[in-house]
C-alpha cells in the first residue's frame, strides 16, 4: 500500500507568488565571485597593455607619423593622393608574415614596408587598380603532402592573369615577381578602437574593390576583359616543410616589435 506523502514533499503555495529561490552554495564567500571577476578584467588588460607595448606601431603617433611619411612621398613622387590607409600582414608565397602598410589611391594600390623602430619606409610596392582582375577570399589550404598549416581566412589579390610565374620565382622564398599577394588581419585588430578600424580585412576588401571597379571603367586595359572578378574560394599556399615560416611566424619576425631590430 502506498504511502502518504509527508508535509516535506507538498507545501502549500499562496497564488500570484513564487516560490522563493535557493541560491547554490558555490563554496565562496559572498563578494569572491566579484574578486575573481576583478581579477580576470585586470589580467586581460595587462595582456592586452603587453602586447600594445610590445609592437612599435602601437606606440602613441607611430603609425600616424608613417601615413604622414608614405602621403607625402607618394604624393611628391607619383602625384596621387590617398584615399585610404591600413594596417594589414601580408602572407608571402612561402608563407611568411610580414607587417605592412596598405594604401589606396585613385589609380594605384600601395603596399608598403614602414620600420616602425626608425620611422622611415624601406619599400613600396605599386600594384595598377586597372591590372587587378581577381580578388578572393577564403580559408587556407595547402598541398595534400604538406607539413606546413595556417587557420584562418584571408584575402587574395591578383593582377596581370596573362603571365605565369617563373619556375624559380615560385621556389625563391624571396622573390618580389609573383602577380598577387595575400592579406590576414593585423595582430593589433581586437585591441583598440583605432587599430579595430584600420586592421579589419574585411573592411579592406570593400573599399579596394569599389576602387579597383571604378579604375577599370575609368581607365580600361586594353585587350582584356574589363572589371575584376570578386570569387569566394580556398587559398592554396604551396608550402611543403614550412620550416622558415613556423620559426619565423612564431617568433613574429616579419613585424616591428620591441626586441631588437631582426626582422625581414
Amino acid at each position: 500500500m502506498a504511502q502518504a506523502p509527508t508535509g516535506d514533499e507538498f507545501r502549500p503555495v499562496e497564488l500570484g507568488k513564487q516560490e522563493p529561490c535557493v541560491t547554490p552554495d558555490t563554496g565562496r564567500k559572498p563578494g569572491q565571485e566579484e574578486k575573481a571577476h576583478s581579477q580576470n578584467t585586470d589580467t586581460n588588460q595587462s595582456d592586452k597593455q603587453f602586447l600594445l607595448r610590445k609592437f612599435f606601431v602601437a606606440r602613441p603617433g607611430a603609425f600616424d607619423q608613417a601615413l604622414e611619411d608614405l602621403t607625402n612621398q607618394i604624393l611628391s613622387k607619383e602625384k596621387e593622393t590617398v584615399s585610404s590607409a591600413w594596417l594589414l600582414t601580408e602572407i608571402d608565397h612561402w608563407n611568411n608574415e610580414k607587417e605592412r602598410v596598405v594604401l589606396i589611391t585613385e589609380n594605384t594600390l600601395f603596399i608598403c614596408k614602414y620600420d616602425f623602430i626608425m620611422l622611415c619606409c624601406q619599400q613600396i610596392h605599386k600594384v595598377p587598380l586597372n591590372y587587378i582582375d581577381r580578388i578572393c577570399s577564403g580559408a587556407f589550404i595547402f598541398p595534400q603532402k604538406s607539413l606546413d598549416k595556417r587557420e584562418g581566412e584571408g584575402l587574395r589579390i591578383h593582377w596581370d592573369k596573362l603571365r605565369e610565374i617563373p619556375f624559380f620565382s615560385r621556389w625563391n622564398p624571396v622573390s618580389s615577381d609573383i602577380p598577387y599577394t595575400t592579406f590576414i588581419d593585423h595582430p593589433l585588430k581586437n585591441y583598440s578602437e583605432q587599430f579595430t578600424f584600420i586592421c579589419q580585412l574585411s573592411s579592406f576588401s570593400d573599399h579596394l574593390t569599389k576602387a579597383v571597379q571604378e579604375a577599370h571603367k575609368i581607365n580600361p586595359v586594353p585587350g582584356r576583359a574589363n572589371g575584376a572578378l570578386v570569387l569566394n574560394q580556398p587559398l592554396l599556399i604551396e608550402t611543403y616543410v614550412g620550416l622558415t615560416s613556423f620559426i619565423g611566424n612564431r617568433n613574429k619576425l616579419g613585424y616591428s616589435l620591441a626586441r631588437g631590430s631582426v626582422g625581414f
